[in-house]
């Protein structure tokens, strides 16, 4: 007779699934075979809500000590299991072979990343020679759309993860898929960290059920800068962790508001409860409605059988951070101002509330004074988010903190591809100081984490090479674009900030209505810039 498995206990080899539906199931399975020493690891060829649904009931019963996904199906598991979720990530030399492969096919390049564009490779093209059209999804259904806006532009060959590469096949264009087998070897390499550390802790008594996934990763160390801006926006975030009231952090694309939301659950006594992030305008009004607040079963067609816990269910006795809180519709924002008041939540199809205990703390580059009184955002909601305000100080509004941002930026991108900074880094920064501190930055920090990854990239490729201005300034053209960062000066990058002489109709027709790129000339977001342009309609 055939014997049941023997019971795991703490001695037995760390558990790992790996979860994908598209060719990077095939990588994960053939790589797997490296660690069968370390981990039991398992391929689970499933995504989205069917691989959260099927993941959870397992869990009830079996131990996994860390998932391992990618692209948006690791960022869909990320924020809806109570286990940690790894996201297997391309490297920079990962994208740059890809390309290099994708230009073999044709010399008319797409490439599509999941919520973000890359904007080292912006100005790709113009260093290269050869076109590059960037795009960005958010479902599969915004994906497919860009793969026949793509196609329709005379693109024959799509770079990208697995769903963006099937999908761009199933269009019959040529799909390149950019992850390399040493990518998906730092993900396992991560996960047997994470599930070593999440079982040493609970072999010394310290487990807790908040998951991994939704603990905060950023301290208040993570806001670095010296200037006597960051520090006193350091001291406000301690002070505000005391507190329990809700937070609105106000500040332009870049300047860190994640980050800060994630410092204050740290410093606060909720540190060890969850702390759940959503992107209020990266979500359809449908879809945002019963991911913050769940549904019955069969509330509506296609609902799952036993429903689905929403957002604030899952961040009890935590934090819930609410990002781009402007873009939020009316409607929705009736239902959150109840959550403050009554401190409970019905799910979509439910009349049976559910007490929720959870700070709120919320995030805009918008104006929302402005918007209230334009009539799309309740000033009574407005005045319940924003007890406590803190405005997150733009890059040039510190300029004493750039050239070391700038030099520990570089180095740690150095470091990620193994590289060793020069000696004298230092002095070559200081060098392109005036190159470097006479661009607006635009995209604040992130802007300049971008940029010297794809500076990193390029020493990494020419060891020799000095960091001097003539270098940086060929490998960054950007920064020489004084008049760009000219037009973005303002917080909340918003479209007022045109010059006189220009007019959303004129920029959207200087970019051949290409949205991304007008976007990113006016310093919004596309979602943002939707909305402008269907005002003007």
């Amino acid at each position: 007779m055939k014997q049941p498995p023997a019971k795991r206990d703490n001695q037995d080899k760390p558990v790992i699934w790996t979860v994908s539906i598209s060719r990077l199931f095939d990588m994960f399975r053939d790589i797997m075979l490296e660690y069968d020493v370390s981990a039991d690891i398992e391929p689970i060829h499933m995504g989205f809500e069917e691989a959260a649904q099927y993941l959870k009931e397992r869990l009830q019963t079996e131990r996994c000590d860390a998932v391992i996904a990618a692209g948006s199906n690791g960022a869909y598991l990320k924020n809806r299991l109570p286990v940690p979720v790894v996201i297997a990530k391309a490297s920079g030399f990962d994208v740059m072979q890809a390309l290099a492969r994708a230009r073999k096919v044709s010399p008319a390049i797409g490439l599509i990343n999941y919520q973000e564009t890359m904007p080292e490779l912006v100005d790709f093209k113009t260093t290269f020679g050869f076109p590059l059209e960037q795009r960005t999804y958010v479902t599969e259904e915004d994906a497919r759309a860009q793969i026949s806006e793509l196609k329709a532009g005379g693109i024959k060959v799509i770079v990208g993860a697995g769903l963006i590469t099937d999908l761009a096949e199933e269009a019959g264009l040529t799909g390149i898929f950019m992850y390399s087998a040493t990518s998906i070897r730092q993900a396992f390499d991560d996960a047997l960290e994470i599930a070593r550390l999440t079982r040493l802790e609970s072999a010394r008594g310290r487990h807790h059920p908040a998951a991994e996934s939704l603990r905060a990763k950023h301290g208040l160390n993570d806001l670095r800068g010296d200037s006597a801006l960051m520090q006193a926006t350091r001291k406000s975030l301690s002070l505000f962790a005391r507190s329990p009231a809700t937070v609105l952090l106000q500040g332009e694309t870049g300047t860190g508001k994640e980050l800060a939301a994630q410092a204050l659950h740290r410093e606060s006594t909720r540190a060890r409860q969850p702390f759940v992030a959503v992107n209020c305008g990266a979500i359809a009004e449908s879809l945002l409605e019963s991911e913050l607040f769940g549904y019955e079963e069969g509330a509506f067609t296609g609902s799952k059988r036993g429903g689905h816990a929403g957002l604030f269910e899952i961040a009890h006795r935590g934090t819930v951070f609410l990002d781009e809180i402007g873009e939020m519709p009316l409607t929705l924002q009736t239902r959150l101002l109840r959550v403050l008041e009554e401190r409970e939540i019905n799910r979509v199809g439910s009349m049976r509330p559910i007490p929720v205990d959870v700070r709120i703390i919320s995030a805009t580059h918008c104006d929302l004074e402005s918007r209230v009184k334009e009539g799309k955002f309740r000033a009574d909601l407005y005045f319940r988010l924003a007890v406590l305000r803190l405005h997150l100080p733009a890059l040039r509004e510190r300029p004493d903190d750039l050239l070391p941002l700038a030099e520990w930026c570089l180095k740690h991108a150095l470091a990620a591809m193994g590289v060793r900074p020069h000696v004298n880094l230092h002095a070559e920064i200081s060098s392109c100081g005036t190159l470097l501190q006479d661009y607006g930055w635009p995209g604040n920090v992130r802007e300049l984490r971008n940029l010297m990854e794809r500076l990193a990239l390029f020493l990494a490729a020419e060891p020799l090479q000095a960091l001097t201005p003539g270098f940086v300034a060929k490998i960054l053209p950007e920064l020489g674009q004084h008049q760009y960062a000219l037009n973005t000066v303002n917080a909340g990058n918003t479209v007022n900030n045109l010059p006189e002489h220009e007019s959303l109709e004129l920029v959207m027709e200087k970019f051949n209505h290409n949205r991304e790129a007008a976007a990113d000339y006016l310093g919004i977001s596309r979602t943002t810039l939707w909305r402008r342009l269907k005002q003007k309609a």
